[in-house]
């Protein structure tokens, strides 16, 4: 084979003369100060606040100080390795979060990235952490019922799917014990869950998981975990990252359940952050902008309309309160943000009373408009007989010479008090909370000592569940109880009554 110069001469030519070299500028800067998961960098003038820098021992940092000759970074790693004199360069992109189904039964940091040993999350989508929220156009009203499982929490503060409910209370009476056993009532009923870990122990995180493995509730739920080791900047970014993945399933028309678990070591992470970015603080030493930090969070949740998907993302917010006092700071914020509150009190939960919910102070200020009728209709006197019970309980200890009527009340009221608990990790249907709700309001427990009325409750939703099968689909069907399906519940409730009270 013969080569050919004058060929190989004119294909080089053109190769060259079709050759482009397009200059690349890649703005860099250089760290003047670092420590405490901060960082302090001089030269980047170009960047942008909540752009996402390198550092040169391949740490990132969101850049959140913009002063005139420095930005101020937050790391999201640790300092160890970056030292004054090191080169930071600019991505021009916004911090990003791995979304989408592969991010189901997983557990993840703050960035997204797996932290549970089971490989990498095969997704190709990913969203930005920080987003503003739907418009008012986008949404629409709520009105389908979110199930907690609880029957304190479904009958007296109802949650509906696209609300933002608060559970505030002090430390260890059973806040974190309501969000789980919410996420465990989600099974089958087609709710895609996210757990939003910040601040927590990593030992208590983990036993979460375990609890939702063994029920099988980790095949339909996401953990965010920012754990109490974990750096200010990743706590910080937890829930707005846990947003995001939310996000993406409600834009897709399906339904989300987030709980943020807690929002004052949020605060907390935020604050430390800003004070050692030099930001001026103001009442308990929190930085201004703490109002907006929950609010541009919470307001990413709600129920989008139909032109939208007509998706939903819950957002259940924890908040921790200190002697119950909720004028505090941070409680007072969120409370004007969401749609309601779930208050747990230290005094109920000490006498036993578990979940410790006060039915005075919580409220919910939209669910009740997504309350299945069958359950408004039976639940609406059971507040203000418990309100009643609370007051003459008061009153009776002054007095031991007490009317039968007032008897009969308090009487009454014992078990309602007593129908209310609910052991943790043991959520009830829907149904089964109506059939107990309509014996108690009925006052067919009246016979039953207090000591025996956990054993009855149980023994009565068996007998329902093994007999009385139809009847429950009766009820779960239309969700309403008109005279004749009352009259029918009645008989069978009486029938079991006399026959357990033989």
């Amino acid at each position: 084979m013969k080569l050919n110069p004058a060929k190989i001469s004119s294909i080089i030519k053109n190769e060259i003369s079709e050759f482009e070299i397009t200059p690349q500028i890649n703005e860099a800067g250089s760290v003047v100060q670092v420590g405490d998961g901060i960082a302090k960098v001089r030269g980047l003038n170009g960047a942008m606040s909540g752009e996402l820098l390198h550092f040169e021992n391949g740490v990132n940092g969101i850049a959140m100080n913009l002063e005139e000759d420095s930005i101020g970074i937050i790391l999201l790693g640790s300092d160890v390795g970056i030292s004054e004199g090191n080169l930071v360069t600019r991505t021009s992109k916004i911090a990003h979060v791995t979304v989408g189904d592969p991010m189901l039964g997983r557990v993840v940091n703050a960035l997204g990235q797996p932290i549970d040993g089971k490989g990498m999350i095969l997704s190709d989508r990913s969203r930005p952490i920080e987003r503003i929220a739907p418009g008012v156009l986008a949404r629409s009203s709520i009105n389908e019922p979110l199930e907690t499982g609880i029957k304190a929490i479904d009958t007296m503060v109802p949650i509906g799917k696209g609300q933002r409910q608060l559970i505030i209370g002090d430390r260890q009476i059973g806040k974190t014990a309501i969000a789980v056993d919410t996420i465990l009532n989600q099974k089958g009923k087609d709710v895609n869950c996210i757990y939003v870990a910040i601040g927590q122990k990593t030992s208590t995180i983990a036993n979460i998981v375990n609890v939702l493995t063994e029920r099988e509730a980790m095949d339909y739920t996401t953990v965010v975990s920012a754990n109490a080791a974990a750096p200010a900047a990743l706590q910080y970014l937890a829930p707005y990252a846990g947003c995001a993945i939310g996000e993406e399933w409600m834009e897709q028309g399906k339904d989300v359940l987030i709980i943020f678990d807690d929002l004052s070591k949020h605060a907390v992470a935020y604050r430390t952050m800003s004070l050692l970015l030099r930001r001026p603080p103001g009442r308990e030493a929190y930085p201004g902008d703490i109002f907006y930090l929950h609010s541009r969070l919470l307001e990413r949740a709600g129920k989008l309309g139909e032109d939208y998907g007509g998706g939903s993302m819950t957002a259940l917010p924890i908040i921790e309160t200190q002697g119950g006092d909720m004028s505090a700071y941070i409680p007072t914020n969120v409370i004007s943000i969401t749609d309601g509150q779930i208050y747990l009190e230290s005094d109920l939960f000490n006498a036993g009373i578990r979940p410790a919910i006060n039915p005075g102070l919580s409220v919910s200020r939209v669910g009740g408009s997504a309350q299945r009728k069958a359950m408004k209709k039976i639940a609406a006197p059971i507040r203000t007989e418990l309100a009643q019970y609370r007051e003459l309980e008061s009153f009776s200890q002054f007095s031991s010479d007490l009317d039968r009527d007032t008897l009969m009340r308090l009487e009454h009221g014992e078990r309602i008090v007593e129908i209310l608990k609910q052991h943790q990790y043991n959520p009830i249907p829907m149904e089964l909370q109506i059939v107990i709700l309509f014996a108690a309001t009925k006052r067919y427990f009246s016979g039953i000592s207090l000591e025996n009325m956990e054993n009855c409750e149980n023994d009565l939703l068996e007998y329902m569940i093994n007999w009385h099968g139809g009847l429950l689909a009766e009820i779960r069907e239309e969700w309403v109880i008109p005279p004749s399906l009352a009259k029918e519940l009645s008989a069978v409730i009486k029938g079991f009554m006399s026959k357990y009270e033989n």
